[in-house]
């Protein structure tokens, strides 16, 4: 199983920039599908990326596109999520997750997930 921890949010002003690290322990990193999450107040959790597990097919929420990029870094085991263009319809707590798989699809369903991280709270003021 592997284990995830989050990084990087913060507090910033609209128009800015964040990047977040979800770093993994455990399993060969390269053998994980990931994604961003994030979660509102009082609304349900959301899809914002996802990444295969070579890091070749990305995929983005239609309120993000343009906007974050995700990528990830086999050597250090992390996953990073780059926002800008910040805006306060961002803020939310932002989860990384993971999903063992031996194929090369992007997973863009909380279902498909088995491991997540505690969560990094991201806030953009007006």
């Amino acid at each position: 199983q592997v284990q995830l921890v989050e990084s990087g949010g913060g507090l910033v002003q609209a128009g800015g920039s964040l990047r977040l690290s979800c770093e993994a322990s455990g399993r060969t990193f390269s053998t994980y599908g990931m994604g961003w999450f994030r979660q509102a107040p009082g609304k349900e959790r959301e899809f914002v990326a996802a990444i295969s597990r070579s890091g070749g097919n990305t995929y983005y929420a239609d309120s993000v596109k343009g906007r974050f990029i995700i990528s990830t870094d086999n050597a250090k085991r992390t996953m990073y999520l780059q926002m800008s263009s910040l805006n306060p319809e961002d803020t939310a707590v932002y989860f990384c997750a993971a999903t063992y798989t031996i194929y090369n699809p992007i997973y863009t369903s909380m279902k498909d997930y088995d491991a997540w991280g505690q969560g990094t709270q991201v806030t953009v003021s007006s």
